[in-house]
C-alpha cells in the first residue's frame, strides 16, 4: 500500500502521515527532509541556498545516511532551514538528483529498525503527482495561511526558538508562492487526491477522516 500526503507547510501532513504509518504498519518518509538536508548543508558551509550550482552539487552527493545525520542538527527544523529547503526545492536540477532516492524507498520500504513493511506513507509536496503517481490513496492536506503560521509560531515557541507571528505569516505566504509557482513540480493536488482543509479541524478529526477513506477503499 502506498499513501501520499501532500500540501503546504504546517498543514498537518507530518502528524497525519506518522499516525497513518503506525496504524497500518507502514514505513514513513518525509520527502521534505531531502531538501532540508541540501539547504542545511549549504548553510553549514557558508553557501547560499540561492546558488544553483552549489545546491546541485550537494544534491548529487547526498546519501540517505547523510540526510539522517543532518536531521539531528538544530538547524534542520528551524525557520532558516525551512526557507533554505524551499529555495533549493524550486531548482529543477536539485529535484532531478533527489527524485530517485525518494522513489526507490517505495520499492523497498523499511522501518528505522530495518524491518521491511508492506508499504509506505509519503509526506511532502509532490508525492502524489511526481514521486508516486501510482499511489493507492492520495491526500492533499491544507489550511489557511494564518492558521498554518500560528501553528508554526507556537511550535517554534515550544522549542524555545525565537519567533514573531507576523514574520512567520510573511514567510508562510512567501513559501506558498514559491512552492506553487515553481516550474518544476509545483505544489498542487493530484487530480485523484482527496482534499482535506484542516483549518477548523483538530488532528483527531483529520486522522479519523483519513482512516475512513482508506478503510472504505481497502476493507470493503
Amino acid at each position: 500500500m502506498i499513501i501520499t500526503i501532500d500540501g503546504p507547510a504546517a498543514a498537518g501532513k507530518g502528524t497525519l502521515a506518522r499516525q497513518l504509518a503506525k496504524k497500518y504498519g507502514l514505513a514513513y518518509f518525509d520527502t521534505g527532509m531531502v531538501y532540508r538536508a541540501v539547504g542545511l548543508e549549504l548553510l553549514n558551509n557558508g553557501l547560499s541556498p540561492d546558488d544553483t550550482a552549489a545546491a546541485s552539487k550537494v544534491a548529487a552527493g547526498l546519501t540517505f545516511a547523510r540526510m539522517i545525520a543532518l536531521s539531528a542538527q538544530p538547524g534542520f527544523r528551524s525557520a532558516a532551514g525551512g526557507q533554505a529547503a524551499s529555495k533549493v526545492a524550486a531548482m529543477p536540477k536539485v529535484r532531478e538528483y533527489l527524485l530517485k532516492m525518494q522513489q526507490d524507498f517505495a520499492r523497498t520500504p523499511k522501518l528505522p529498525t530495518g524491518e521491511k513493511t508492506a508499504g509506505v506513507v509519503y509526506d511532502g509536496r509532490d508525492t502524489g503527482t511526481v514521486i508516486c503517481p501510482q499511489a493507492d490513496v492520495k491526500f492533499f492536506i491544507t489550511a489557511s495561511p494564518e492558521v498554518r503560521a500560528m501553528r508554526r509560531h507556537k511550535e517554534y515557541l515550544q522549542k524555545e526558538m525565537p519567533s514573531v507571528y507576523e514574520d512567520v505569516l510573511a514567510q508562510t505566504k512567501e513559501r506558498d508562492l514559491r512552492d506553487s509557482s515553481r516550474t518544476s513540480a509545483p505544489l498542487r493536488p493530484a487530480e485523484d487526491a482527496v482534499i482535506i482543509d484542516t483549518s477548523d479541524m483538530d488532528i483527531t478529526e483529520v486522522f479519523a477522516e483519513a482512516c475512513r477513506i482508506i478503510d472504505d477503499k481497502f476493507l470493503k
